[in-house]
């Protein structure tokens, strides 16, 4: 199957309103090229790469996306660019200073683009996030996420997906039932039942997205725990979690307040993330608005996950 590659080239504080606008149009997911979280994995001494230069210019950011290459394709990369516009109109910025690229990939090519940048890392006190194409001796108490992302994005090692695996390893208990919601490549979910969690279950608005992550879990041998399907945020989605687990963007997150109260079992919490760290007061006053409260901001890179829950008036 072909898959165009979208992108665009704009400022940190547009990032997310962008990515939402990709999600708007269909993309399942983002990639974000963010020259200053390259320079400060250079300056860790961790990166793989890192006798690389660092780049100079670190005020542009660039997003991209993957849209099928099929009949809605044109209509989609129209609404896109559309979007973009009424967007400047709104921010005050130059819709012209953010060039919009796209050209075609064969999904054996976007394997290959993975393959040559994701490789095995321990996230977590726990948690190995394992490429299924490499090799790893693990160590006795590593917890170890065999992964092939495909075409759903989510590698485990995003700060944002990294956050989450690390709040899990103390959050997760035995037998816990949790909602995994814009699962991806399902990653979270896996992490979630090797953890010890009774019940997953994990749903992604893109159909490819949940195909993917039903191959890990199958992968990861965790079928029996996690069950995998198609859902519009917690539609889908029957009775209520003791935590619900949300990685996705700041705005989408917003939206989830209006169906948690009916999904979220008492004394339960909504691990949030995905989140870029102007927008935690907007997540925290749509939180508090709903009656819910802020237990837990971690920061990151420039990300933020929130642990919220139930308030005193639920």
């Amino acid at each position: 199957m072909k898959w165009a590659e979208v992108s665009i080239r704009t400022s940190h504080e547009e990032t997310e309103l962008i990515a939402e606008i990709f999600h708007d149009v269909g993309a399942s997911g983002v990639v974000i090229e963010d020259p200053e979280e390259f320079n400060s994995y250079i300056d860790s001494g961790l990166f793989d790469y890192s006798n690389l230069p660092k780049a100079e210019q670190t005020n542009i950011v660039t997003i991209k996306a993957y849209l099928p290459v099929d009949e809605e394709l044109d209509d989609r990369l129209r609404t896109f660019e559309q979007r973009v516009r009424d967007l400047a109109k709104v921010d005050g910025f130059d819709a012209g200073s953010c060039p919009i690229e796209w050209h075609t990939v064969q999904d054996e090519d976007w394997a290959d683009n993975w393959k040559a940048y994701f490789h095995t890392e321990k996230v977590g006190g726990l948690i190995v996030i394992k490429p299924a194409w490499e090799d790893y001796e693990a160590s006795p108490d590593d917890i170890v996420i065999d992964l092939d992302p495909g075409a759903a994005f989510g590698t485990g090692t995003h700060p944002t997906t990294a956050m989450c695996i690390r709040e899990l390893e103390s959050a997760v208990k035995g037998g816990m039932r949790i909602f995994d919601v814009g699962t991806g490549s399902g990653v979270l979910a896996v992490t979630a039942a090797k953890l010890g969690a009774g019940e997953v279950i994990a749903m992604d608005y893109d159909r490819t997205a949940a195909h993917v992550a039903q191959e890990n879990v199958e992968r990861n041998h965790v079928e029996e725990c996690v069950t995998t399907g198609v859902s519009d945020l917690l539609q889908s989605f029957t009775g209520k979690a003791d935590l619900i687990i949300a990685n996705i963007i700041a705005d989408i997150v917003i939206r989830l307040f209006d169906e948690l109260d009916a999904h979220l079992a008492e004394g339960g919490h909504l691990l949030a993330s995905g989140i870029i760290d102007e927008r935690v007061a907007d997540v925290t006053e749509a939180a508090l608005s709903h009656g819910f409260a802020i237990d837990k901001v971690i920061e990151e890179s420039g990300w933020a996950a929130m642990v919220i829950s139930r308030g005193d008036a639920q």
